[in-house]
């Protein structure tokens, strides 16, 4: 059986009059990462920061590791480590002396934390950049050292608040990858992300946030096939084929003027199939095909009434 690395139920938070959080529920297992979706204001960064002990919850209750927030924020404090939206790196520092200092604040000793910042520095490729000022660092590379200096600790869990915004291609993938890896040694990771394709590549489960509530959650798969509009879309050369395949494909919605087919489809390969076996049952030919499934995009518009962009 797989054990919950964060279990919450019934969590509650508001600011004055307004409600952030109301009720909500979440479970994510131990050696996974999990994606917090949602749009601006709905409360994310809330919930993380209750997580991780930096703000009280007004109701319910939470746990890390079997630790209550609340009632054991030093053992909570202990299994994690937290990468915020903006980074912690200090610029007058080298890249060896950030990692240092958060050996330092975690009171590993001189010798073990000199050790800590060798080893990091190796497992992010930072070693030729290692005695340089933090501030002649790419993007990529303080992004990556931000991330190092949060494992200094050795935490059991990670907390990841936009861990690639304004990184470029090939740096989003390389860090997708870190975080990939850092998984597979079994650490867990809580992800909050606007770019639904890093979550849709990414997270094992997902769960979507909309003002202070939890709207849906399930894996990728999951939520896309909850909203629907799976289709086959075929495209003909001649009228005639058109009119011929609408007849034989129940369900189907013409488009007379692009001469193409949409078919409802669950996406799977049985539904392409028998498609197919139609088509070729009535001898009717098939210019191009194409079949379309929902993306996360999808998913957060049908949920929330909102766009990412």
């Amino acid at each position: 059986m797989t054990c919950s690395a964060i279990a919450a139920t019934g969590l509650r938070k508001s600011f004055d009059s307004h409600v952030v959080l109301d009720g909500v529920d979440l479970d994510v297992a131990a050696g996974s990462i999990f994606a917090l979706l949602g749009p601006n204001g709905a409360g994310k960064t809330t919930m993380v920061q209750i997580l991780a002990t930096l703000i009280g919850a007004d109701g319910g209750e939470a746990s890390v590791f079997g630790h209550d927030v609340a009632r054991e924020p030093e053992a909570v404090r202990a299994e994690i480590g937290v990468t915020g939206q903006f980074s912690a790196v200090d610029n007058l520092l080298t890249g060896r002396e950030n990692l240092i200092l958060m050996a330092d604040l975690r009171h590993l000793g001189r010798v073990e934390g000199r050790r800590r910042a060798t080893e990091l520095l190796e497992r992010f490729d930072l070693v030729d950049a290692a005695d340089r000022a933090a501030a002649t660092y790419s993007g990529g590379m303080r992004r990556r050292l931000d991330l190092a200096m949060t494992l200094v600790g050795d935490p059991r869990i990670i907390f990841l608040d936009e861990p690639t915004t304004g990184l470029d291609p090939r740096s989003r993938h390389t860090m997708w990858e870190i975080i990939r890896d850092l998984v597979a040694g079994g650490v867990t990771v809580f992800l909050t992300t606007q770019y639904l394709d890093e979550a849709d590549h990414l997270a094992d489960r997902i769960a979507v946030l909309d003002d202070g509530v939890l709207v849906a959650a399930g894996t990728p798969d999951e939520l896309k096939w909850l909203v629907g509009g799976g289709h086959i879309r075929l495209q003909f050369a001649r009228p005639d084929e058109l009119e011929a395949a609408a007849g034989a494909l129940a369900g189907a919605v013409r488009d007379d003027t692009a001469l193409a087919l949409k078919v409802p489809s669950d996406g799977s390969l049985q539904s392409l199939r028998a498609v197919l076996d139609r088509l070729d049952r009535d001898a009717i030919a098939v210019d191009d095909l194409s079949v379309h499934t929902p993306d996360l995009d999808d998913v957060f518009l049908a949920l929330t009434g909102r766009s990412t962009a």
